[in-house]
């Protein structure tokens, strides 16, 4: 291992250094509390792989490039990343369950066939085979307001039966 760490005169140029590396860590990020996450990375990276600094070379130099390579690493990182995405996405299930609606769509057909036939009618040629209240008049020879009324009363015995 290198004794480099060990050199009073080292760690004196470290700390000294620590107001520069902040001051190039705001070419990187506009927030103060990135800058200090980006110094932070640095340092802690930089005492990991002390043994790695060759004693007589630029701590300042060898400290910009750890710093610069590590922006790069995580902006990289960064824009793979999708933004938005629930936390544990695994968690969700692929396809809605679907059970409960068709239990209910049976029961609402069973509700309709019961119904009494004019209004049975009517829910099948307005909400079924979705034509107006008009021509469903037409069809069922009776005026438009019998029609209506008809329409709502099957709404009301279907929502009763129902819940």
């Amino acid at each position: 291992m290198n004794d480099a760490y060990s050199n009073p005169k080292v760690k004196a140029e470290l700390i000294e250094l620590i107001p520069a590396l902040r001051k190039f860590a705001r070419r990187f990020h506009s927030s103060p509390t990135d800058v200090d996450d980006l110094v932070q990375d640095t340092l802690l990276k930089a005492l990991a792989n002390f043994d790695k600094f060759e004693e007589g070379t630029r701590l300042r130099s060898w400290l910009f490039t750890i710093m610069r390579n590590s922006f790069c690493t995580k902006f990289g990182v960064a824009k793979r990343e999708r933004v938005g995405m629930d936390a544990n996405i695994a968690e969700r299930p692929a396809v809605p369950p679907v059970q409960e609606w068709v239990v209910r769509g049976h029961e609402l057909e069973h509700a309709i066939a019961r119904l009494p036939e004019h209004y049975r009618t009517a829910i099948d040629l307005i909400f079924i085979q979705g034509i107006s209240y008009d021509v469903a008049a037409d069809r069922c020879k009776c005026p438009v307001g019998t029609m209506k009324s008809r329409v709502n009363r099957a709404r009301q015995h279907l929502a009763k039966e129902l819940s």
